[in-house]
């Protein structure tokens, strides 16, 4: 068991039987009345975020998270295939779960599955990833890269706004977290 008071951004906990991470939190010392811990928690296994007020002093169960070093091998019809890089296990997950971070995923990238258990909760990926720019439109004599931008598609099939000097067959920096570009590569 851990205290709210104890929590941390990032901290897996377990609330009415399912695994939340927080994601943000606050404390509150009004006035009049008790102290409570307002939190933003995510449900690692939909994905759902809720807002969730706690007392301050209450006791939640921390939830075993086990994060796993994986290669993201291939597709195979309806799932994905990861090997564990320590036990060269190989595991498959529905790409249902998995379908918004599919957009920055290439075969033979390391990533983290998050698992709780025998269960597979979902996978983080890195920060930023390198992807190639497979179809945007030329560039225009006069433009900078300053000013706006244009639409690129990367090799992955996401759609990234991009300065308008990139051209097809460029190698990107895209932020995972908003899908944003960051720099050349």
């Amino acid at each position: 068991m851990i205290s709210v008071n104890d929590f941390k951004t990032g901290l897996t906990i377990e609330v009415d039987g399912d695994i939340w991470r927080v994601v943000d939190f606050q404390h509150v010392k009004p006035g009049k009345g008790a102290a409570f811990v307002r939190s933003k928690l995510k449900n690692l296994r939909n994905g759902a975020v809720q807002e969730k007020t706690f007392r301050a002093g209450e006791k939640v169960a921390k939830a075993q998270i086990d994060n796993r070093k994986m290669q993201y091998l291939y597709e195979s019809g309806d799932s994905h295939v990861f090997m564990d890089l320590e036990t060269y296990e190989q595991i498959e997950i529905p790409t249902e779960q998995i379908k918004d971070e599919l957009k920055y995923m290439l075969e033979n990238m390391e990533i983290t599955v998050i698992m709780y258990g025998s269960e597979i909760l979902g996978v983080d990926l890195p920060n930023t990833v390198v992807l190639e720019v497979a179809e945007t439109e030329p560039n225009i004599k006069g433009d900078t890269s300053s000013g706006g931008g244009k639409p690129a598609t990367m090799e992955t099939g996401v759609t990234v706004n991009v300065p308008f000097f990139v051209n097809q067959g460029d190698k990107l920096i895209i932020n995972t977290t908003d899908g944003s570009y960051v720099s050349r590569a």
